[in-house]
């Protein structure tokens, strides 16, 4: 770990070495610094690059103000995890087929800009698992409070029911994967949806414009907050708790969408083995450190107290790890939430070609055509120095290598 000490700012603490990263994230890093709430100093994950509103990566804690930019509008994107009674051998040749079962069970990618005719959602809850109707009636009474409370933010028409159960696009992905001693996994990556969205789009600009009301100047407007004690800054709280737990939500759903689905797909009979890890790394909670209760913003980070289980994935074709956490308080409990990117998306589009992906693929059942290019692994730094640089944060329990991937 590195320290950067800058004159009148919070330090910043870096679980970066032996990886790259880029001046522009240092940038934002530095400008985070120097808002006056931050408690003690600002973590750094090994994975940290750059990222809209906030460096993805960090980890903020601050007392008595929120950054909505720096959760981001995928809030409570994160990871589940569940271990399998399969064995590798039990799985066929051919893995196409399982492929395409998980894709005709879990709505995935996007069409029509999200409208009724949108791939990635139930066209209707009733076609949609039935299961699906317990877990919203969970949630439903708070999202009626919520359309009531921010009539501006166009929560009436998100329908954030259609869109349960259902994966994204962009980095979200759905994966089978073999363990070290070739045991079978089902891990898979998702967040809040269009509903999350709509909540962390509304509540950035709602605290740019309390900054301009107020005429505080800042290094950067995404660095608008919302102090605690104030009507927006409750508003807010509520609204992200919903979306997180929205957010988890959709994770178990669609975990028993791709249990049915390798159910139909003439497998032997087999049972879930292992504690389900369902863990966010996009959100933000109260907790206590150094004897202090703090609100603590994971931008791209995973809680890692002692014993905590969480999930580090890599790329499309290379390994994940399921990890225990060691309570690094100087991290304040994190570790980092992926490999994290090496380049912007459209720099992928630009350096890789399809062969270069059905190189860097190869061995896994997914998509191998243009339109996942940005998500191809040379696009991500390389996993094996991101698990080294953060050695003192977590113990790695399983290593995974997936075999079918499917991207939205």
């Amino acid at each position: 770990m590195e320290i950067i000490e800058l004159k009148d700012r919070s330090p910043i603490k870096m679980w970066t070495r032996g990886v790259c990263v880029e001046e522009k994230a240092l940038e934002q890093l530095r400008n985070l610094s120097s808002m006056p709430f931050i408690f003690k100093w600002i973590a750094a994950m090994p994975d940290c690059h750059w990222g809209m509103g906030a460096t993805v990566g960090s980890v903020i804690p601050t007392r008595k103000a929120i950054i909505p930019a720096a959760v981001g509008v995928d809030i409570g994107c994160g990871m589940v995890a569940a271990k399998t009674s399969l064995k590798a051998e039990q799985l066929p040749d051919d893995l196409r087929k399982i492929r395409l079962e998980i894709e005709a069970a879990v709505p995935h990618g996007r069409t029509d800009n999200g409208g009724a005719n949108d791939k990635g959602s139930w066209s209707s809850a009733k076609f949609a698992p039935s299961r699906l109707e317990s877990a919203w009636a969970k949630l439903d009474s708070a999202y009626a409070e919520l359309i009531e409370q921010n009539p501006g933010a166009g929560l009436n028409r998100a329908n954030p029911i259609n869109h349960l159960g259902t994966l994204g696009t962009g980095n979200h992905f759905i994966e089978i994967c073999l363990d070290e001693d070739d045991a079978v996994w089902i891990m898979l990556h998702s967040g809040s949806r269009g509903v999350g969205n709509r909540i962390g789009r509304y509540f950035i600009e709602k605290a740019k414009e309390e900054m301009e009301r107020w005429l505080i100047e800042l290094p950067d407007p995404n660095l608008a907050y919302l102090p605690q004690g104030t009507e927006a800054f409750d508003q807010y709280w509520t609204a992200l708790t919903w979306a997180q737990a929205y957010a988890r939500t959709n994770r178990q759903l669609m975990l028993e969408s791709v249990i049915e689905a390798l159910e139909n797909s003439d497998l032997p009979e087999f049972e879930i083995t292992s504690e389900v890890v369902n863990c966010h790394h996009n959100y933000a909670s109260i907790e206590n450190h150094y004897g202090v209760n703090i609100f603590v913003t994971r931008k791209g980070a995973v809680r890692a107290r002692l014993g905590d289980l969480g999930i580090i994935p890599g790329s499309m074709g290379n390994r994940s790890y399921i990890v225990r956490g060691k309570g690094n308080e100087e991290s304040f409990h994190s570790c980092s939430h992926g490999a994290g990117r090496a380049m912007s998306r459209s720099a992928a589009r630009k350096r890789f070609s399809v062969e270069d992906h059905i190189k860097a693929t190869e061995g896994v059942e997914c998509r191998k055509d243009a339109d996942v290019l940005d998500e191809t692994p040379g696009a991500y730094k390389p996993i094996n120095s991101v698990m080294e640089a953060q050695s003192d944060l977590v113990d790695v329990v399983h290593e995974l290598k997936q075999v079918v991937c499917v991207k939205g």
